[in-house]
């Protein structure tokens, strides 16, 4: 056994690991990683955020290139898809990427371990690798950020192949001719999105009555109408209680339904935070009951010297929320100052239009009782969307009735999870509708679109 000093050690080298890991490094102290997989980056990098984002681009030119470029006077001919050379695309942005972040912890002088991390004590991590080999860390601090996997869903049978999650479905051999989609969620419309432009029947299956729960629902709504026109097919309101392979085809069933054949099932219900193999129980971290590590407004769990944040503590399961959590847990160890405002979090679904949301939603307020007024814009009376062919969805603004405080902005529209920053700083700053509508905007640009909506407040849009 071989001993190591550490000031902080991190479990897990996803968003939230290896940015705590960096910033503590930044602050002064000796710090380690312990990251199970091979490439750093964690499921974001290895097998979500990013190499889903790298299909939807391409995935989206591949379709436009198809059906949308004559429009503009480009005439491209016969459009074939060469699915290896897009999965390459996909692999390479992924590996540039995994190999940055290795050569930011030699930069920062952070300790790399490969293996998986677990707590024997206060104070003690083991490191164990595939071979079995094992190193004791020796540390101060414990950061617990091992985020999370997909969800099982009872009756399920994922077999890694033909019924399988997110991974495999960035892998599809070949376009399935009928993708079955478990879920309405982010997840599951950004690759049922990705299948449909490629070519696939998408038929996404949702148990609520409606999509992308969480979001606000006028939103979601006006999505639903436009991924139905875009030729997904949606059957809410459904439970699904099987999936199995049978050959190479699956079949699905659902409470009160007939059952449904396809040649691929994609399970996207949710996520549940990694905590197995950890040694929660050794050490006796308190947890709830879906499995989350309970932590204090600092981070810090019911045991001394261990903190945690990202997935496997309550909150939205966002990269960037992980990302903030950390630099604000190890910049409280460091200083003893470290703040996150959680009502500033956005949320952004990459789809075509993309949907974007910060601070409360209709729903939200109306439940809290807080008096609200609304304003919307529409892209399709915004000079640059129609000048780029992109006038679906609209910008939503929530402000106080009385001191017209921005209290939550959700749009759906192309590259709006760029437009929603301003509004997130914005909000970070206490501003109300009136300060952003005062902000000239460069015209023509799709962000003007915020700016009339913020007009729109006070009934007083200068386009529409």
């Amino acid at each position: 056994m071989t001993d190591h000093q550490f000031d902080l050690v991190v479990i897990g080298a996803g968003p939230g690991g290896y940015i705590g890991a960096i910033r503590a490094s930044q602050l002064g102290m000796k710090v380690a990683c312990v990251e199970l997989e091979p490439a750093l980056g964690g499921t974001c990098l290895r097998v979500g955020c990013i190499p889903s984002k790298a299909l939807l681009e391409a995935s989206e030119k591949f379709y436009s290139a198809k059906n949308s470029l004559s429009k503009f006077g480009v005439v491209t001919g016969e459009v074939s898809l060469d699915l290896p050379a897009m999965l390459r695309h996909k692999d390479q942005t992924v590996a540039t990427l995994t190999r940055g972040i290795a050569g930011l912890f030699k930069k920062n002088k952070v300790s790399h371990y490969q293996g998986r991390g677990s707590i024997s004590g206060p104070g003690q991590v083991i490191v164990t690798t595939n071979a079995g080999e094992q190193t004791t860390l020796s540390t101060k601090h414990i950061l617990i950020a091992t985020g999370s996997s997909v969800a099982p869903l009872p009756g399920v049978e994922l077999d890694g192949d033909r019924i399988g999650t997110s991974t495999e479905a960035l892998n599809y051999p070949e376009v399935p001719e009928h993708l079955i989609v478990i879920g309405a969620g982010v997840i599951g419309l950004e690759l049922g999105s990705v299948w449909k432009r490629l070519g696939a029947n998408v038929t996404v299956l949702e148990y609520l009555d409606r999509i992308l729960p969480g979001m606000d629902s006028e939103v979601a709504k006006d999505a639903l109408k436009i991924f139905k026109k875009q030729g997904l097919d949606f059957e809410l309101g459904t439970k699904v209680t099987s999936a199995k392979r049978d050959g190479d085809t699956c079949i699905v069933e659902c409470e009160g339904k007939e059952p449904i054949r396809c040649d691929r099932v994609l399970l996207a219900v949710g996520r549940s935070p990694n905590t197995e193999g950890l040694g929660a129980e050794t050490v006796g971290l308190n947890m709830d009951r879906r499995g989350r590590i309970l932590v204090d407004d600092h981070f810090k769990t019911n045991i001394e010297g261990i903190y945690a944040i990202g997935d496997v503590i309550p909150g939205p399961m966002l990269a960037h929320k992980a990302e903030e959590e950390a630099v604000a847990c190890v910049e409280m160890l460091a200083t003893g100052y470290g703040h996150i405002n959680y009502d500033t979090i956005p949320g952004v679904v990459y789809t075509e239009p993309e949907i974007a949301s910060v601070g409360k939603t209709e729903e939200e307020l109306k439940e809290a009782n807080i008096p609200y007024k609304k304003g919307s814009f529409p892209f399709a009376a915004n000079g640059r969307a129609r000048a780029i062919g992109k006038m679906e969805g609209k910008v939503k603004f929530l402000a106080h009735a009385e001191t017209d405080r921005i209290l939550g902005v959700h749009m759906i529209g192309s590259h709006v999870g760029d437009l929603i920053a301003e509004v997130g700083v914005a909000m970070e700053f206490g501003a109300s509708s009136e300060d952003l509508a005062r902000c000239c905007h460069a015209h023509p640009t799709m962000a003007e679109a915020v700016k009339e909506a913020a007009l729109a407040v006070d009934g007083r849009t200068l386009n529409l």
